[in-house]
């Protein structure tokens, strides 16, 4: 489950604590909500039916999924269709790839999701197994469903763009400033990087 309001709170409350631009950056934009997705399989299957395409082409995929595979889309149900099944609801030949990764490795048991490494490198390894899903998928994984307290997904754009506007820098930071900024905010950066989208197009600030 992911970080829940007193969760998120709390955390960002003790970054202020200690970085005074998180503290007035608070004040002006507030909280953000909580961003909680499902845990498990389904979750990591939608974030491959969802990549590069728009929300209402993966809205459509996953609906024809389901009509294909039942609501819940078991791995095996999947893997026992064809190529030709699977691109009738829209997957491409590189999308049918990642999912049978993910299904193959889930039905395998060589990927369980209830069961990932406590360490967070170690679970981002894990999650990487699966073609399709590379560092940024898992962290946005681990964070989100998961709801682990220190993930920092340096390389996403909205959270350079939030560290920009409330660090007051001239230039957005990449990924590896980004990354080494943050080491200073730990055990906290999940509650920061959830607040770094709030503060990317908040006209507050």
């Amino acid at each position: 489950m992911g970080l829940d309001q007193d969760r998120l709170r709390a955390g960002l409350d003790r970054a202020a604590s200690r970085e005074p631009a998180f503290a007035r950056a608070i004040a002006l934009a507030g909280y953000p909500e909580p961003r909680i997705s499902e845990r498990g399989y389904r979750t990591l299957l939608r974030t491959i039916v969802g990549q590069q395409v728009s929300t209402a082409s993966a809205r459509s995929v996953w609906a024809k999924l389901q009509a294909l595979l039942g609501d819940d889309i078991p791995p095996q149900a999947l893997l026992d269709r064809s190529f030709d099944e699977l691109r009738g609801c829209g997957l491409s030949r590189q999308k049918q790839g990642y999912v049978r990764s993910l299904c193959e490795l889930v039905a395998r048991g060589e990927l369980d999701l209830d069961q990932l490494p406590e360490e967070d490198e170690a679970a981002i390894a894990a999650l990487t197994q699966v073609k399709g899903i590379g560092r940024w998928s898992a962290e946005i994984y681990l964070l989100f469903a998961e709801g682990r307290g220190d993930i920092w997904p340096g390389g996403d754009l909205g959270v350079q763009v939030g560290l920009q506007r409330i660090l007051g820098l001239e230039e957005r930071p990449d990924e590896k400033a980004a990354r080494a900024m943050a080491e200073g905010w730990r055990p906290d950066r999940s509650a920061i990087a959830i607040f770094t989208w709030h503060c990317y197009d908040n006209p507050t600030l």
